[in-house]
C-alpha cells in the first residue's frame, strides 16, 4: 500500500484511492469546492516528494488556465500509486468556508486517462 504523507503525518492508503480522498483521510479538511471534477483548483497541493509525472489533461487545462501549471498539483485528479510527501493550499481552516465543497466520486473525474506531462505540453 502507498504511504501518504500529508503535512508531516504519514498513513497508509489503498492503491488507486483517489488523491483529495486520502488526503482527507489523513484528518486534513482539503477544499474540493468543485466536487472533485478539475474545476475549482480548491483541491491544489505542492509536493514535496513523490509528484506524479502523469496528469490528465483537465488538470494541466484548468492549472495552466490559472497560471498555477508548474507550482501546485490538483489532487483530485490524481490516484495512489505510489509514496507522496505533500502540502495542501487550501483547507477549510485556511479560507474560512462553512464546508470543504461536495464529496468527489470515488473514481476520477471528468476523465480518468493520464498522460506524460511532456506530450501535454507539447499539444
Amino acid at each position: 500500500m502507498p504511504k501518504l504523507t500529508v503535512d508531516g503525518k504519514t498513513i497508509e492508503v489503498a492503491e488507486g484511492k483517489r488523491l483529495v480522498l486520502a488526503v482527507e483521510e489523513s484528518g486534513v479538511n482539503i477544499g474540493h469546492r468543485c466536487g472533485g471534477k478539475a474545476r475549482c483548483t480548491t483541491c491544489r497541493v505542492k509536493f514535496l516528494k513523490g509528484e506524479p509525472e502523469h496528469m490528465t489533461r483537465a488538470e494541466y487545462q484548468k492549472l495552466t488556465e490559472r497560471g498555477l501549471f508548474g507550482k501546485f498539483r490538483l489532487s483530485c485528479q490524481i490516484v495512489c500509486d505510489h509514496d507522496m510527501e505533500l502540502q495542501p493550499q487550501m483547507t477549510l481552516e485556511s479560507e474560512g468556508w462553512s464546508d470543504t465543497g461536495p464529496a468527489p466520486e470515488p473514481s476520477v473525474m471528468p476523465e480518468g486517462a493520464w498522460f506524460p506531462i511532456e506530450q501535454l505540453k507539447s499539444e
